[in-house]
């Protein structure tokens, strides 16, 4: 069977399609694609008409409803040259050339090339009688042994070096694009689909599926193909990514079975027949019209974004990006492509990170811009005082080609200033970091989704995590059973059991579990039995096989289509019943569930001679007491197991009325269930706790299972005062008078909670949405979710971090999520939080170094430029110092390897700054130390070397030792300086765990290589002369020092420097009042990431206006508000921003019904949708979340005073508001 899989695609590709095939079938392509763009009653009523019934459809596509396809390798290829393969063509990525191009568009490059082009174009002309005598004595010998030949040098190196920076970063793009296409197609293949085939279910992958396939659906799956329902329990379907509408749709057979690809199920499950698949299923149609295959090209896509950016600027709509804007179709279809390409957009705001790193860039920038122009204005006004004023003489229009050279080469040198002081490495080093961490994460069982979830998940200071499958092993088996009046603390023997009781309870079972649940043999000889479904529905099918009788001849004889009705398993029933109809016309109901709910709905239960007898309250009391505490104290999930007859008599009972259905049942046995605790979580959650990082569990067992559980990973430390609440306690606690929810009160609990049991998916999205807006503690948290089930989907959407379980997970869970955990293992969190860090402290370290050599390469150049008219470093060594600095430097330190050390520390939260004391320290110091010898060099360099020296040479003079020698040193400190910077908390030991690092080490080997050739032999292009042995070893001791001296500043105790200010913070908190904070960091933050934080320098541009359009956002934001605005959100950060706001979970033309979240929630319906127009918004509605309001503060407005009494309400953002009534 493994082989049909197998071999079921392989003669697909090398077949050549025969126009006969398609007769073959009863249907054509066109035919079913037309039947699938029906909807409803019009899709029945074609059905019946064509085919009659679904059947007819079957036996036209030559497949079994119940046997499914044969599987024979030549009848799936046949099917696939007629009806094609399910797989969609991805977007062609961009190739080299594009990508070279995209470099080229630097603004600085451009510059730099313009002013190369000048130079050249000059060098060649040759003024015919220019007597260099009369044109000043700056010029003066030009025609030096013919050098001046090689005037065309200093240009075309300049291009040289545009051309090698330009090919490196074009290179590091393609190798990131390449990535990301490995990482999508390894998602991709991930995932597979059960279908029957040849009578066996198997899973294949997606991509295999072809028409006429039966494919088996159950809740949480993603449809992977269109198809038409033939068999369906309870089926509800969320078609919200195809049609915008965000109700379930229920699908039946009698009202509408059109099943359509990309639509998630929610409640369920069933049998469908595919007949559309690949480019020919309506979201593969959507796709050919969004042009997938081809796509236009993406700055069109960006400049889309951009444009709609500034014409929306805050709405929600605004971040579901370019696929809202691109739609060529009606609004609800493009819903789907904004889906699928989810993975491609950023998910969420920008990383915490990356925002930073923008601000510093577009600061240092400025700086270098300003540094840049003086450097070029003083040179200019020197050289013409000099010329014309000092020496007194008259513009020879001979001369003018010279002059012209001369402020070419100062514009040069303005440039180079300019390119060394722009980090446009910072990008590259993010990346980089990001990429590598990513890579290597794959190994230990991290699959990233979102390159920066990575770094934020170093951040991070909670994570909530579910019990089942992540910290536990996710096998369930019955421990525990009470049956038949005694509590059995083993599984009895079959014998003690009464043959009745026995035959109820096996045949419950068997029918009452989901047909997909099974149990197959292990895979492994002498391993666990495979347990396949779901879990716990496996470990009550393992106690059949425990009680010595099998589930599988009960199940051949009741094949699933027999079952008169399924009320199938969700969170508001958390019960499971079917319905079987007996041959008198009598129905007897199984159902199965969790012991404290069934068990109020029992009336009876069956004692140990088979009777049944009554079941009283106070019997439940005594058995919750005596039979169903003492298990769940144990650790065990207690489950229920009953029964109820409703005789012929009584004709057919109505079974929409579930309440009436689910009722007066008799209790055949109560069993506990285990789930082990995998031996690794404790010792993870160690590791996370001397972290700093809080781990709390959220569940939906009871109480006291999961309390116990905790104990045992030890979340919960004997003696603690945590808090351990139920669902239902907790809703209580966080709701006022109102029943909205507060911030507040939230606040008041969370700090404490560690375990929250018996909760609802709504409870978790409430308590991670409180977590995250909580002001309380000075520190913002942030928090990591992980998931599987379909409804943990608003929380991993809304988490900082979402984790989806790989195994476990549903499709629905792992589109929501950030990293999929690929062994749904919690030590695999603690590698990501590792991960993290690392990717923090590497971005950190590169930072420390580039900032030193931006900073001393700025001022060397500025000063010698004042100083001597001409800058010491040339614009080609500028270059490869940068090369060096950006390029090189970013590859070295951020590949470093994290080390265990790094979970010893506190997590840096929101609003850490980038540059800590510790590094500015080490930045100013070092500086001052390079600066020190430089300057040394260079105005006495002559004198303790005893060489010529080389300041104030003529326009082309060649290259003096002099000159050498200050770069070669300059260049020799940088690399020992890079040793330095491997350490940023100010350690001793420099050299610590370097040789784990081979990139680290070759990059400053090769680099030291290089300089040598570059210096012996780069001659006039780098403006080079070779030097002596005795030259070269002073350059290396000087470089040296720098590792020395880095001792003597880690002795300086940075707590005596007050002085020193931190630098690359987020957007401070104090700067600008709440509410506009919320609307900044979305426009901010959305719009980088998109462009993925472009090049460095364009940022400088870029940023320059953004922040502008930002200020006019918050001056109108200031002037537009209302009086009622401060009534209405006293504390922004408080009041719950509706789901909306972030591009939200599926949720499209932003109507504010949300599903998954019941809509008892404040939530749902507050109106703090964020739609930027400055209308007044509406006074004060009850369900607003607000302090202010309910806690009956009123404002008086006197009419004489036109300022209102402000209300203390806590720190509220609108102090500065002017009212005037």
């Amino acid at each position: 069977m493994g082989d049909m899989a197998n071999n079921s695609y392989s003669g697909v590709k090398n077949s050549v399609a025969e126009p006969n095939h398609e007769g073959e079938f009863g249907c054509s392509l066109k035919e079913l694609r037309g039947l699938m763009e029906l909807r409803g009653t019009e899709g029945i009523r074609k059905i019946q008409e064509t085919y009659a019934d679904v059947n007819g459809l079957c036996s036209r596509l030559k497949t079994s409803p119940v046997d499914g396809l044969s599987g024979q390798p030549a009848d799936l290829e046949k099917r696939t040259i007629v009806f094609g393969q399910n797989f969609i063509p991805p977007k062609k990525p961009k190739t080299f050339l594009q990508l070279v191009w995209e470099a080229l568009q630097d603004v600085t490059l451009i510059i730099l090339e313009v002013a190369a082009i000048v130079s050249l174009g000059l060098s060649f002309y040759r003024p015919p009688e220019a007597d260099s005598t009369n044109c000043g004595e700056g010029t003066g010998g030009v025609e030096d042994e013919g050098e001046s030949e090689a005037g065309w040098i200093e240009g075309a190196a300049i291009l040289l070096s545009v051309i090698c920076v330009v090919l490196v970063t074009a290179f590091n793009d393609w190798s990131k694009e390449k990535q990301f296409r490995g990482l999508q197609s390894r998602i991709e293949q991930e995932q597979k689909f059960t279908v029957v085939r040849g009578g066996q279910v198997i899973q294949i992958p997606v991509a295999e599926i072809v028409v006429g396939d039966i494919a088996q659906i159950k809740y949480g799956d993603l449809l992977p193909a269109d198809g038409v329902l033939i068999q369906g329990n309870d089926l509800k379907i969320d078609e919200s990514s195809l049609t915008g509408e965000s109700d379930h749709v229920k699908k039946t057979l009698e009202k509408d079975p059109m099943l359509l690809s990309g639509t998630h199920v929610m409640e369920g499950s069933g049998k469908m027949l595919v007949t559309a698949v690949g480019v020919n299923s309506q979201t593969g149609i959507i796709f050919t019209l969004l042009g997938a295959g081809g796509e236009d090209d993406e700055d069109e896509e960006k400049e889309e974004k951009k444009k709609e950016k500034e014409e929306a600027l805050c709405s929600a709509k605004a971040q579901d990006g370019a696929a809202m804007e691109m739609q060529p179709l009606n609004s609800d279809e493009g819903a789907d492509a904004e889906e699928k390409r989810k993975a491609n957009l950023p998910k969420k705001e920008k990383s915490v990170l990356q925002g930073k790193l923008t601000k510093l860039a577009v600061q240092i920038g400025k700086a270098g811009l300003v540094m840049s122009a003086i450097t070029v204005i003083i040179l200019v006004v020197l050289f013409i005082v000099n010329t014309f004023w000092v020496q007194g003489l008259a513009w020879e229009k001979s001369c003018t080609p010279i002059y012209i050279q001369f402020f070419v080469k100062f514009f040069i040198i303005g440039v180079t200033v300019l390119v060394v002081a722009v980090p446009e490495g910072l990008p590259l080093a993010v990346t980089i970091s990001l990429a590598y961490s990513v890579k290597k994460m794959m190994k230990d069982n991290n699959l990233v989704r979102h390159l920066d979830a990575c770094e934020t998940m170093g951040n991070a200071t909670a994570i909530c995590s579910d019990k089942t499958g992540t910290l536990t092993m996710n096998r369930m088996t019955v421990v525990q059973a009470y049956i038949a009046d005694k509590h059995y603390r083993r599984v009895p023997e079959p014998e003690v059991i009464p043959g009745s009781i026995m035959d109820l309870l096996v045949l419950g079972i068997s029918v009452n579990c989901a047909y997909t649940t099974k149990i197959m043999s292990p895979e492994k000889e002498g391993g666990l039995p495979r347990q396949v479904g779901n879990k716990t529905e496996c470990a009550l099918l393992g106690f059949v096989l425990d009680l010595k009788k099998d589930y599988q001849p009960i199940r051949n004889e009741i094949p699933e289509e027999k079952l008169y009705k399924v009320y199938t398993f969700n969170s508001v029933r958390k019960s499971m019943s079917t319905v079987l109809k007996n041959p008198d016309g009598s129905f007897r109901m199984f159902s199965k569930g969790a012991s404290e709910i069934l068990l109020k709905k029992c009336y009876k239960i069956l004692t140990a001679t088979g009777e049944a007898k009554v079941f009283r309250p106070r019997d439940r009391d005594d058995m919750v007491k005596k039979v169903i505490e003492p298990m769940a104290s144990e650790g065990l999930r207690t489950i229920c197991l009953a029964y109820r007859d409703f005789p012929a008599s009584d004709g057919e009972p109505d079974w929409e009325n579930e309440s009436d259905i689910l009722t007066s049942l008799t209790c055949l046995c109560v069993v506990g269930i285990e789930d082990p605790v995998r031996p690794e979580v404790p010792d993870a959650i160690r590791k996370c706790q001397r972290a700093g990082i809080t781990v709390r569990m959220v569940t939906g067992d009871n109480i006291n299972t999961a309390r116990a559980i905790a104990t045992k990973c030890g979340i919960l430390q004997p003696g603690d005062d945590f808090l351990c609440l139920e669902g239902k306690e907790f809703n209580r606690r966080i709701r006022n008078e109102k029943g909205e929810i507060e911030q507040e009160r939230i606040d008041k609990i969370w700090p404490k909670l560690r375990v929250l049991a018996r909760s609802s998916p709504t409870d978790k999205h409430t308590l991670v949405k409180g977590i995250i807006d909580s002001t309380v503690i000075e520190q913002r948290q942030v928090v990591a979710v992980t998931g599987d089930g379909t409804n943990d989907g608003p929380a991993l959407k809304k988490a900082d971090v979402g984790f989806a379980m790989g195994i476990a997970g549903t499709d629905v869970a792992k589109e929501a999520s950030d990293i999929i955990l690929t062994d749904d293992n919690f030590s695999s969190i603690v590698k990501a939080v590792m991960w993290g860090r690392n990717v923090y402290d590497s971005i950190s370290k590169f930072l420390q170094f580039q900032l030193t050599v931006n900073i001393v390469a700025v001022i060397v150049a500025f000063t010698g430029a004042c100083i001597t008219q001409d800058s010491p470093l040339k614009a080609v060594q500028m270059l490869w110092v940068n090369l060096i600095m950006d390029t090189f430097a970013s590859l070295a330190l951020a590949t470093e390897p994290p080390t265990e050390s790094l979970l010893l520390r506190k997590p840096y939260g929101r609003n850490k700054p980038l540059i800590s004391r510790t590094m500015m320290k080490n930045i100013l110091g070092h500086g001052v130390y390079q600066l020190t010898i430089i300057f040394t060099l260079l105005f006495a360099g002559e004198r303790m070397f005893d060489i010529d020296s080389g300041r104030n040479a003529p326009l082309h003079a060649p290259p003096s030792e002099h000159y050498t020698i200050v770069f070669n040193t300059f260049v020799m400190m940088q690399l020992f300086n890079e040793i330095n910077a491997r350490k940023i908390h100010g350690e001793r030991n420099v050299f610590d765990g370097i040789f784990n690092n081979m990139i680290f080490c070759s990059i400053v080997f090769g680099t030291f290589v290089i300089q040598i050739v570059i210096v012996q032999f780069g001659g006039k292009p780098f403006s080079c002369v070779g030097l002596s042995i005795e030259q070269w070893l002073w350059c290396v001791f000087l470089g040296f020092g720098c590792l020395l001296w880095g001792q003597v500043i880690s002795s300086i105790p940075t707590s005596r420097l007050k002085f020193l200010k931190t630098a690359g913070h987020g957007t401070q908190k104090e700067e600008i009042p709440d509410e506009e904070l919320e609307d900044m960091e979305d426009l901010d933050e959305i719009d980088h990431a998109e462009r993925e934080l472009r090049r460095g320098q364009i940022l400088w541009f870029r940023g320059l206006n953004r922040i502008q359009t930002q200020i006019r956002v918050v001056n109108a934001f200031r002037s537009s508000l209302s009086p009622y605005e401060g009534l209405e959100k006293p504390e922004s950060r408080s009041s719950i921003h509706n789901f909306m706001t972030h591009p939200e979970f599926r949720i499209e033309d932003s109507e504010p019904h949300i599903p998954l979240i019941d809509d008892t929630d404040a939530e749902d319906d507050a109106p703090t949708k964020r739609n930027a127009t400055p209308t007044p918004p509406p006074p004060p509605s009850p369900n607003q979340n607000n302090n202010a309001v309910d806690s009956g503060v009123h404002l008086f407005l006197d009419n004489n005073s036109s300022k209102p009494a402000t209300p203390s309400a806590p720190a509220s953002p609108m102090h500065s508001l002017e009212t005037s009534l």
